[in-house]
């Protein structure tokens, strides 16, 4: 059974709480007993500079970049942070203001009248991002930036990547070209070769999927990859274009000032319309099994706004959230053999699901989902599973984190056959996206740990720790309390020593 803590106001706040890098890696205090196979470092990225000089970011997203570092060594852990030296934060610290416009905070330009017909500027901020940064993972040092346009047809990629074993990278973004032709490119990014080339440069568009609106492309959060096939859902969420192009020289706009909701588009039955979060997919005797982390309703657009009402009126939020769109968990079957005599019947015959799809008469299939997790109040978000072994196979384990009102507040493990749930919560505390590691030399799917980094701002707790929790059951293993504050993290990765 899922629990439900309710927090105050104040304690939300503190997730927009400006914090200053460290010039060197601090030490941490551990309680319970640290894994000593445990070894390599968990980088996370995240917001940790909400103002600058008198100005202020006004959304969670909007926070400039800070890189954070626990690494694991012979049962010790440290921790270090550094904010990412992108044009966007190192621009603003200079001239004490906002020069670039992020998602939800609109830059006012510099006084001069031409400025404002300088053109669009597109903010590297390593949060949401056209740009991709280098940074030492030894040294948190910001490197470079590239913009993968001068290599490829994309205009940026997703934080969402799928990373084979040989290091070879697919990612996915929209293609703004000529004539208003839109499309979603497929990418591949090669692994260091021997001539040691920075692979970047051999990037390469490995498949288009055509955009069915010319003028709202979707907006693209991830895509589902098995041995064989990739999946991508055109998402009812839109970008609209005219408005993002006038925006900056017009009428003073955001990136969120741009984004619609279209409900007509779950009507169209050549369009696979899930909002979706992030998507894994398999193969099963001629059918493709994908699973989303869903909402219903066509009214997603607006968690975004949550996220920017947190800072100033809780009240507000907590109203606003009792409209929101129920999340779930669902899985859809795409069959992959279709013969036209099948008109009208369920083409799903596999036996430990109940979704289904069903040929029309005019040659459009109609899928309807099993739902995996659902409830009120009870969001499963940020979903991980053990990638490495079972990325494009059938899995049985996920981990994410669970929502209330839009404030990740506990973890659940979920078993998507038996849909039973695992969770760990505490008063008073925030757990990041959950982090699997997996045991050396595991027999088992979930034969490891959850790494989570928590915030618990309120008094008399310590203001972050992580969380190592074991994978089979979420129980505690240990937890890395750190003397400072840690904001809000979004997206991490564990790398090995």
């Amino acid at each position: 059974m899922v629990s439900r803590v309710e927090h105050p106001a104040g304690g939300y706040k503190k997730l927009f709480e400006t914090v200053e890098e460290l010039a060197t890696p601090m030490s941490v205090h551990i309680t319970g007993r640290l894994p000593l196979w445990l070894s390599g470092s968990l980088l996370r990225c995240g917001p940790g500079l909400f103002e600058v000089g008198a100005e202020q970011f006004y959304h969670l997203f909007d926070g400039q970049a800070l890189l954070h570092k626990f690494e694991f060594k012979e049962g010790h852990v440290t921790y270090h942070r550094r904010f990412v030296k992108t044009d966007a934060y190192v621009r603003a610290m200079t001239e004490k203001r906002i020069v670039i416009t992020e998602f939800g905070t609109f830059a006012y330009p510099d006084p001069c009248f031409f400025s404002y017909f300088k053109g669009l500027e597109i903010t590297d901020n390593a949060l949401k991002t056209n740009y991709i940064t280098k940074v030492d993972p030894e040294t948190l040092e910001t490197v470079k930036k590239v913009d993968l346009c001068k290599y490829i047809s994309i205009n940026g990629v997703t934080a969402h990547p799928h990373i084979e074993n040989d290091g070879t990278v697919y990612n996915i973004g929209n293609c703004f070209g000529k004539n208003f032709s839109l499309a979603y490119n497929v990418v591949m990014i090669p692994p260091l070769q021997a001539d040691k080339e920075d692979p970047i440069t051999k990037s390469k568009v490995v498949v288009q999927f055509p955009c069915s609106d010319r003028f709202t492309p979707s907006y693209v959060h991830s895509f589902g990859m098995s041995p064989n096939y990739l999946v991508f859902v055109e998402q009812p969420v839109k970008i609209n274009l005219f408005k993002f192009l006038s925006a900056w020289s017009i009428w003073g706009a955001n990136y969120m000032d741009c984004f619609e909701s279209h409900e007509t588009m779950g009507r169209r039955p050549s369009t696979f319309s899930i909002t979706t979060v992030k998507k894994y997919i398999y193969e099963d005797n001629g059918f493709i099994i994908v699973d989303l982390c869903c909402w219903k309703g066509f009214e997603f657009i607006y968690n975004y706004l949550y996220l920017a009402n947190l800072r100033e009126n809780w009240e507000e939020v907590k109203r606003l959230a009792q409209k929101a769109p129920q999340p779930e968990v669902r899985r859809y079957v795409l069959p992959l053999d279709i013969q036209k005599h099948d008109s009208g019947k369920n083409l799903v015959n596999l036996p430990y699901t109940t979704a289904t799809a069903t040929l029309r008469s005019d040659g459009t299939i109609w899928l309807e989902p099993e739902v995996l997790f659902s409830g009120p109040r009870q969001a499963f978000e940020f979903p991980q599973i053990n990638y490495k072994a079972y990325c494009g196979k059938d899995y049985k384990y996920a981990y994410g984190l669970g929502l209330n009102h839009f404030i990740p507040d506990r973890l659940v493990k979920l078993n998507v056959k038996s849909k039973e749930t695992w969770v760990w919560q505490e008063p008073n505390t925030y757990p990041s996206e959950p982090i699997f590691v997996p045991t050396p030399d595991a027999l088992e799917e979930d034969d490891g740990v959850i790494l989570s980094v928590a915030i618990a701002p309120a008094v008399g707790h310590k203001p972050s720790f992580l969380l190592i929790l074991d994978a089979k059951d979420m129980s505690e293993i240990a937890r890395a309390e750190v003397d400072t504050i840690i904001p809000v993290t979004f997206h991490g990765m564990f790398k090995d020593a």
